[in-house]
């Protein structure tokens, strides 16, 4: 069976989408319906940008969506699923490449996404980082125990064994990553991101994301969506719904995903989007599945 995944923020790179804009005309055309969908010509972001331009959320977000949906648009008759995923942000390209969303509605809703996330950033200083070489148990209680003493700190995305990425205030993160490293984590690393994705302190952006998911048409989508916040494949709209406002503030239960996809029966895993992070997850999973 055929497994789609779709990658999230982090992935993206200058120069993104370029080849693929200039090869077919198919993608051209998305690219630039694109460009008015959103009020300004994020392709020369894209292709021309620097990695400040390209960093923001604002623009990160639906550069990402972009590059995977039309990845998937122009394969074709060979984008033939028999089940999806993507990986925070990566989950409406994967909703919108299945057919759940409309290309429009997918765009709009990725911006939305971002500028609401933007703007959660913008209200508290906070970050995220990558802990290597401990288990989920002992990351769980130590972000547990600074959080009950006033910082927030949780595992903001489970992405293979050995990799738990934390999220919080400034504060909360230094203080899990040094008792982390005294736990036996082989390194804690700062991620260079402005917010803390997948943790309470985006609150204000579910609410208005909220807004947004529910004023939008969801349908069924072509095959099963595997959602990040339970791991779990869906077809309802209105489940995949829920599950979509709730994975603002939810983990990333990307071990879990990828291990029930595989237990599902998928053996290959195709990945839409920049780079090949997600391959290199797989690869891990995979392993520790002994598969």
């Amino acid at each position: 069976m055929k497994a789609f995944v779709f990658t999230g923020q982090g992935a993206q790179f200058c120069g993104m989408g370029k080849e693929l804009y200039e090869s077919s005309m198919v993608a051209k055309e998305y690219f630039e319906k694109a460009n008015e969908i959103l009020g300004f010509r994020i392709t020369d972001i894209m292709f021309n940008g620097s990695d400040e331009e390209l960093k923001q959320t604002k623009v990160t977000q639906p550069a990402v969506f972009l590059h995977s949906v039309i990845s998937a648009i122009t394969m074709g008759e060979e984008f033939k699923p028999d089940m999806v995923a993507g990986h925070s942000l990566g989950e409406i390209s994967a909703l919108t490449a299945a057919g759940a969303l409309t290309f429009e509605d997918g765009l709009k809703l990725v911006y939305k996404r971002a500028l609401a996330m933007q703007k959660a950033c913008e209200m508290e200083h906070s970050t995220m980082a990558a802990i290597i070489g401990l288990d989920e148990q002992t990351i769980e209680d130590v972000c547990s125990r600074i959080t009950s003493e006033g910082d927030i700190v949780v595992a903001a995305n489970y992405n293979c064994p050995g990799q738990v990425v934390i999220s919080g205030s400034v504060n909360g993160v230094n203080k899990a990553c040094e008792k982390l490293k005294e736990a036996g984590a082989k390194r804690a690393l700062p991620l260079n991101v402005s917010g803390a994705f997948h943790s309470p302190l985006m609150q204000p952006a579910k609410e208005e994301l909220e807004t947004a998911i529910n004023e939008t048409v969801f349908s069924t989508p072509c095959c099963p969506v595997y959602q990040n916040v339970d791991a779990a494949p869906h077809t309802n709209p209105q489940e995949i719904k829920e599950n979509l406002i709730a994975q603002l503030t939810a983990p990333v239960r990307w071990t879990n995903t990828i291990t029930n996809m595989i237990n599902d029966g998928a053996e290959d895993f195709i990945e839409c989007g920049p780079g090949n992070v997600q391959q290199g997850l797989i690869k891990k999973i995979k392993s520790s599945l002994g598969a």
